[in-house]
C-alpha cells in the first residue's frame, strides 16, 4: 500500500516485520541460519559483523533506530548495515536490498556513504594502517606456515 504525503509517495514496506525476520534469521539466540550460512551470506563471521554494527552505531547516530513522525520505529542499524554489506559483498545495486530487508534505494545509498566514512574514521588506526614490524613478522610467519615463505602483500598482476 502506498500513499502521497506532501508530494512524496510513501510505500508501506512493513520494515518492522522485515527487521524482526532479519533478527530471527541471523541474530537471535537460536537463529534460523547457522554460523556457516551466516559467513557465506555476509562474507564474515557473525561476531565480527555484530562488533562492526555496535561500533558504527555508537559512532554515528544515523544508524541508531528512532521513531518517525507518526511514532513508528524506523530502520534498525541491523537493517541499514545488512543492506550495505549485501551491496559490498555481492555487488548488488542499492534497490536490490528493498526485497528482503525493506530498505529503500535512497536510504541504502546514504547508509553506504555513511558506513564507509564511519569505518574509515573508527577503524583506520587499528586496521587500515600500514603494517609495523610486529605485523610484518606475524604475516611472514603465517605465510611461511601456509607455504608462502618470504611473501607479503598482494601479487601484481598488471604485467
Amino acid at each position: 500500500m502506498s500513499f502521497n504525503i506532501g508530494g512524496h509517495i510513501v510505500i508501506n514496506r512493513d520494515r518492522e516485520s522485515a527487521d524482526r525476520n532479519l533478527f530471527n534469521d541471523y541474530f537471535a539466540k537460536n537463529p534460523r541460519y547457522n554460523d556457516q550460512m551466516f559467513r557465506r551470506r555476509f562474507r564474515m563471521g557473525r561476531s565480527l559483523f555484530l562488533h562492526i554494527v555496535v561500533v558504527v552505531e555508537a559512532h554515528d547516530n544515523y544508524f541508531v533506530q528512532r521513531k518517525d513522525n507518526v511514532g513508528r520505529l524506523g530502520l534498525s542499524a541491523l537493517q541499514k548495515i545488512t543492506a550495505v554489506c549485501r551491496m559490498l559483498a555481492y555487488g548488488l545495486p542499492a534497490d536490490a536490498t528493498n526485497k528482503c530487508i525493506k530498505v529503500r534505494e535512497s536510504t541504502t545509498i546514504e547508509s553506504l556513504k555513511r558506513f564507509c566514512r564511519d569505518v574509515v574514521e573508527v577503524f583506520t588506526e587499528e586496521y587500515l594502517r600500514s603494517p609495523n614490524a610486529t605485523d610484518v613478522a606475524r604475516l611472514l610467519r603465517i605465510g611461511k606456515e601456509r607455504g608462502f615463505s618470504r611473501m607479503l602483500g598482494s601479487l601484481d598482476c598488471m604485467h
